[in-house]
């Protein structure tokens, strides 16, 4: 495998590899504990050399993302990595509001980044998914469906952040998604009402602007998208607060 060409320069041949793992991982469908193919297999089916392969599995077990056993093989972590749940979980508590506002300055300056980057580097695959997880939260929100509104919802975001080809932003724009999920004292997931048709049509400017390589335009999308959403999670409170005082 060469080096991939990149904005800015070329990416190693072992970084191309470590993303490509992680999509296998995901295509194959393994879970936390589940065995991998081999480093000759890994080499055969990315077709690269074992010494790439090699490299690449290196970073991902800095990562937390794949174990290497002795003697018995590559497994899928049971962690999260040094970005996972054990260490943003260690702090964050999904009733306090000042740490959820925390949340959203942190999802905000990595959704634009993601964006801003996937406007550089997506391929024409990377781009489909963005617009088909676009589409599937559109399906959700017109027919009223909560389960398909925020599968397209968490699909978008996290086809956004594949494209962005940077697996730091990876993780860490799914380890701040579900830390957001958990603040089930705005329980606003679940519900296709409130913000959901505005996301809808900023689910599209996202797309739109990625796919046209603009990259400003995209961070500038991903940042209202952002903004607009925390708006929302702040009349919710306020409601609340309003009709629990009544």
């Amino acid at each position: 495998m060469t080096d991939t060409p990149r904005e800015g320069g070329y990416r190693p041949g072992y970084e191309v590899a470590a993303e490509q793992v992680l999509q296998l991982i995901a295509r194959l469908g393994l879970r936390p504990g589940d065995r991998m193919p081999t480093e000759n297999d890994l080499a055969r089916q990315l077709g690269t050399s074992r010494t790439v392969v090699r490299e690449a599995v290196k970073i991902l077990s800095a990562l937390g993302r794949v174990r290497a056993q002795k003697g018995r093989g590559l497994y899928v972590a049971d962690d999260e990595g040094m970005l996972g749940a054990g260490m943003l979980a260690s702090f964050f508590l999904p009733t306090d509001l000042d740490h959820i506002y925390m949340l959203f300055e942190f999802r905000r300056a990595q959704e634009m980044e993601t964006s801003r980057l996937a406007a550089h580097r997506a391929a024409p695959a990377e781009l489909r998914a963005i617009e088909d997880a676009a589409a599937l939260c559109r399906r959700g929100f017109e027919s009223g469906r909560a389960d398909l509104f925020n599968e397209g919802d968490d699909a978008f975001h996290t086809a956004v952040a594949t494209a962005s080809h940077n697996m730091f932003l990876q993780i860490a724009v799914r380890e701040a998604r579900r830390l957001q999920i958990q603040s089930a004292i705005i329980g606003l997931r679940g519900s296709v009402g409130g913000h959901a048709a505005k996301a809808v049509e900023e689910h599209d400017a996202i797309h739109q602007a990625i796919r046209a390589g603009d990259a400003e335009a995209a961070a500038h999308a991903a940042a209202a998208h952002l903004d607009n959403t925390l708006d929302d999670y702040r009349r919710e409170i306020q409601q609340r607060l309003f009709s629990s005082a009544g």
